[in-house]
């Protein structure tokens, strides 16, 4: 009998351990970050943060027009580190759909989805993909931001 009981524990321990493949396999994939749709153009912006002096505190943003697909909103988290995005909203996908910056939030002026720039994540509304985010890189005081 000690044989039989052995052999099932191995058995559902076979299976516990299918079972935590499989569903690890699931929570991988389901955790996926989505997607932006906000079509690719090119983006190639270089400030002097001499003449941006606002964007040196941490906490402040700043939209730049013409670029990107909708602009570009930059925002300083901490002294020397920066976050990039295009400021068209991802539940939109449309340029006139601008993302309006407010310090550390972004809320969009057509259906009012909030993004945090800390990330660009959404904290509120439709919008169910993070804001399209750029490259930012720091050379003493031109901020380069690129894709």
């Amino acid at each position: 009998m000690q044989k039989k009981s052995n052999s099932r524990k191995s058995g559902y321990s076979g299976m516990k351990y299918l079972f935590f493949i499989a569903f690890s396999f699931l929570m991988y994939s389901s955790c996926n970050e989505i997607d932006s749709e906000i079509p690719d153009v090119w983006v190639g912006l270089n400030l002097d943060l001499g003449l941006y002096n606002e964007l040196t505190v941490p906490g402040n943003s700043a939209y730049f027009p013409n670029q990107g697909f909708g602009g570009v909103i930059v925002y300083c988290e901490i002294e020397g580190s920066y976050y990039a995005f295009d400021a068209a909203c991802t539940n939109e996908i449309n340029p006139s759909c601008r993302v309006a910056n407010d310090g550390v939030v972004g809320k969009c002026s057509c259906c009012e989805s909030e993004f945090i720039f800390i990330g660009g994540s959404v904290t509120k509304g439709p919008a169910a993909a993070p804001l399209k985010q750029y490259n930012t890189s720091l050379n003493g005081n031109i901020l380069r931001i690129y894709n």
